[in-house]
């Protein structure tokens, strides 16, 4: 069972940044696929940013440009930093981490969320 910590949270004003920072723990096997997901208040969780294990990412669309994601693979921990936040960046960020388990020539894969940290932008 992989547990997964995030920080980096918080209250700000439009324009300033945040970083937000989710380390994975107990994996017994290999990590892959990580990932931030955001629910803005009175909607559906959406995909913000993933990376994989080689480091290749991928924004949605209006993520890309203010978002950056970045992992250390030693630490099992993944990175979002968000720079010239918005008020409808306000949400609660999700990690999301992908573990994938070889079982001959088969993969088995197990997917687990973080509880979340709120960020809340305003002025």
């Amino acid at each position: 069972q992989v547990h997964l910590v995030e920080s980096g949270g918080g209250s700000v004003q439009p324009g300033g940044s945040l970083r937000l920072s989710c380390a994975a723990s107990g994996s017994r096997f290999s990590i892959t696929d990580m990932g931030w997901y955001r629910q803005p208040p009175g909607k559906q969780r959406e995909l913000v940013a993933g990376i994989t294990v080689a480091g290749r990412t991928k924004y949605a669309g209006p993520s890309e440009g203010r978002f950056t994601i970045t992992r250390d693979n030693d630490k099992n921990t993944v990175f979002l930093q968000i720079k010239s936040l918005k008020p409808e960046d306000t949400a609660m960020y999700y990690c999301h981490v992908r573990e994938e388990e070889y079982i001959g020539v088969s993969i088995r894969a197990y997917d687990y969320w973080g509880q979340g940290t709120q960020v809340t932008v305003s002025s």
